[in-house]
């Protein structure tokens, strides 16, 4: 599909658990994605077990891709305890993994973090008692100033973030309610309410709800693929997300000024 020259658009997906039997498998899926978008956005859980031959496997599927790619990585992508390798082989691959970083796609600003779990609201996991308990809470502290920190680098007009943990818990509906605390934290949507953006794009809910708001009312995007196969089994199991290109909300608003 040709770019649209009043829209960017982004196929977004998260929870693809690349094995090395995925090998030849994934191509066709990836370029069907490549082929409706003007880039690829990846939530997470890249990887089964964040091996170094999976995150090959993954590089080479995504070689058919001839589009800016923009990922975060999951708690899968840690499991084997060498993230750095994973991540370096998909940069390799030309893939951009943002963990506290930012970076602009066609105009549009991109703050993208891992993000932890802990609960929400009122029933967030709090920093006391004994020491193993304030660790796990200051991890969910810094993904969320990593968040915080990416967001803050941005000054396009049009901003999305990317995460693999849910910021909300309206996305994690269908989830059973016992580990809602695991599958995220609300301390991710404190830095999305200082800084707001067009729209929040995450994983991990396998199960959960397709989407939700933040509470300024910011669409929030579930895009594991497992979901989206179980929920929309007509479509191709991405979302397609479209924002309008700066130059034609520059030109829309001139007019606008000229009427006036």
């Amino acid at each position: 599909m040709p770019a649209s020259p009043s829209t960017v658009r982004f196929a977004v997906v998260g929870d693809i658990h690349v094995t090395k039997d995925h090998a030849g498998t994934l191509r066709a899926f990836f370029a069907q994605a490549c082929n409706a978008a003007d880039a690829l956005l990846l939530c997470g859980d890249l990887t089964d077990y964040g091996t170094a031959e999976e995150a090959r496997v993954l590089a080479e599927e995504l070689s058919v891709v001839n589009k800016p790619i923009v990922a975060v990585l999951g708690n899968h992508d840690y499991e084997s305890g060498t993230p750095e390798i994973v991540t370096d082989i998909l940069k390799h691959a030309g893939v951009r993994v943002l963990d506290g970083e930012a970076c602009e796609i066609e105009g549009v600003g991109i703050a993208g973090a891992k993000g932890f779990a802990g609960g929400f609201g009122r029933g967030s996991l709090g920093a006391w008692g004994e020491p193993v308990i304030k660790l796990f809470v200051k991890e969910a502290q810094q993904e969320a100033m990593k968040l915080e920190a990416a967001l803050a680098k941005l000054r396009t007009p049009r901003k999305i973030a990317l995460l693999h943990y849910a910021p909300i818990a309206a996305t994690l509906a269908g989830e059973p309610l016992e580990i809602f605390p695991f599958l995220g934290s609300s301390r991710l949507e404190e830095p999305l309410l200082r800084y707001p953006v067009d729209a929040i794009f995450h994983g991990h809910a396998h199960r959960g709800a397709l989407e939700g708001r933040t509470i300024n009312g910011v669409p929030v995007y579930n895009v594991a693929k497992p979901l989206l196969q179980r929920s929309r089994p007509d479509q191709p199991p991405f979302r397609l997300f479209e924002l309008p290109r700066e130059a034609q909300e520059e030109a829309a608003g001139a007019v606008a000024a000229t009427a006036t």
